[in-house]
């Protein structure tokens, strides 16, 4: 169609985007690939059109529903790629799903895999309504990313906070080219196979880090962006029941005010666990009034002075209320499985690390605060079902 016909019917010329239908003040006629060279200071107020939905908000009234969907239909096509990549496992049906957080937020379920595994599926092509697609080539990729989430600082405020998507650190990379440059005019299926990967390291979604693992398919074409689509999976590496696992045990207190003992029964607890343990007080010279153990997680991500730490409190476990006197013992029982725990992660590519804290809080009746913390090790016991 036409800017004439757009003028007519629309009674001005109008600028196309997958989202928007705009009108620039001057009244000049601009092409729709000319979008960018608007400057929102001499755009007037945008008349908004759903392309998802079957009518249109403040549209002319002549503009009639076969025209509108005619539009539709141009801005749905400019914009889709001219074919549909599939993705799936030769044992998808089987192979046990996690949940698996996404950067949006959302929980979605996805294929659990563990290192030395081979991963085996196939890749379906589809060309839409059955349109020629031309490519130079198409490959698969499983790849191995880490991501950090970095801090833009200014003296007054932290001024912005991003995943530098474009810098995602491959520690993991394979490749299987499926097909020779060429053209598609239907439906095809490549099978795909990665055999006994090395996969180190766990998936790990932070706070200002992700670790993942995604297999990256990629139609490459001359002149026109390559068309690329993205299955991510879970990996999780189990860890055997430790040989040798001591028990913590430790005296703190102040002098002449305060000395209590406190003993954990190990120092090393898988993600399941039960935390069993208790505080024995030896000198009771302050007036507490409440006593909490809290389980927090540091990550910290970076190295040297570029080093960043994060710290969250996962729970806070009250295991006193009123005052304590001398010789008292106070009994300690935490179960860990309601909480969303990983293993302890050391220097994980030299990007970042993950370490668990049992932090023993005393509260006194003038809200002054005593902590003692304590690090343990979490690991991933392999589940029986």
């Amino acid at each position: 169609m036409s800017d004439e016909d757009l003028k007519n019917i629309l009674g001005g010329f109008y600028m196309i985007t997958s989202i928007v239908v705009m009108r620039g003040s001057d009244g000049k006629s601009k092409s729709k690939f000319q979008f960018h060279q608007y400057n929102r200071r001499f755009v007037s107020p945008l008349r908004f059109y759903n392309i998802f939905d079957t009518h249109v908000l403040h549209a002319p009234q002549s503009l009639d529903s076969g025209f509108h969907q005619s539009i539709m239909n141009y801005l749905v096509g400019a914009f889709k790629p001219p074919c549909n990549i599939f993705v799936s496992f030769a044992d998808g049906r089987s192979r046990k799903q996690v949940p698996l957080k996404k950067e949006n937020g959302k929980t979605v379920m996805a294929a659990l895999f563990q290192s030395q595994e081979s991963i085996v599926g196939e890749v379906v092509i589809e060309p839409v309504h059955r349109k020629k697609v031309e490519h130079n080539g198409v490959k698969i990729e499983l790849l191995g990313q880490i991501g950090l989430l970095y801090f833009l600082m200014s003296f007054i405020f932290i001024s912005e906070l991003y995943f530098d998507r474009g810098n995602f650190y491959d520690f993991t990379s394979l490749v299987r080219e499926l097909d020779i440059p060429g053209e598609l005019y239907e439906r095809k299926t490549y099978p795909f196979e990665f055999s006994t990967v090395e996969m180190p390291y766990e998936s790990y979604n932070g706070v200002n880090v992700r670790l993942r693992y995604i297999l990256k398919v990629t139609i490459s074409r001359n002149y026109v962006s390559n068309i690329v689509e993205y299955q991510e999976f879970v990996v999780r590496n189990y860890t055997p029941t430790p040989s040798i696992n001591n028990s913590i045990k430790m005296e703190v207190g102040i002098e002449d005010c305060l000395h209590i003992e406190f003993e954990y029964s190990k120092s090393k607890y898988h993600l399941k666990d039960v935390i069993i343990g208790k505080i024995y007080f030896l000198l009771v010279r302050i007036k507490l009034k409440n006593m909490e153990l809290e389980i927090r997680r540091r990550e910290s991500t970076g190295s040297g002075p570029n080093t960043y730490v994060e710290t969250e409190t996962l729970t806070k476990f009250e295991l006193m209320d009123g005052a304590p006197v001398r010789g008292e013992s106070i009994p300690i029982r935490l179960f860990l499985s309601p909480y969303e725990l990983t293993p302890t992660y050391q220097n994980i590519n030299n990007k970042f690390s993950v370490k668990y804290y049992l932090n023993l809080v005393l509260v006194d009746e003038e809200d002054r605060r005593y902590f003692k913390q304590q690090e343990i090790t979490m690991y991933r016991l392999l589940e029986t079902s």
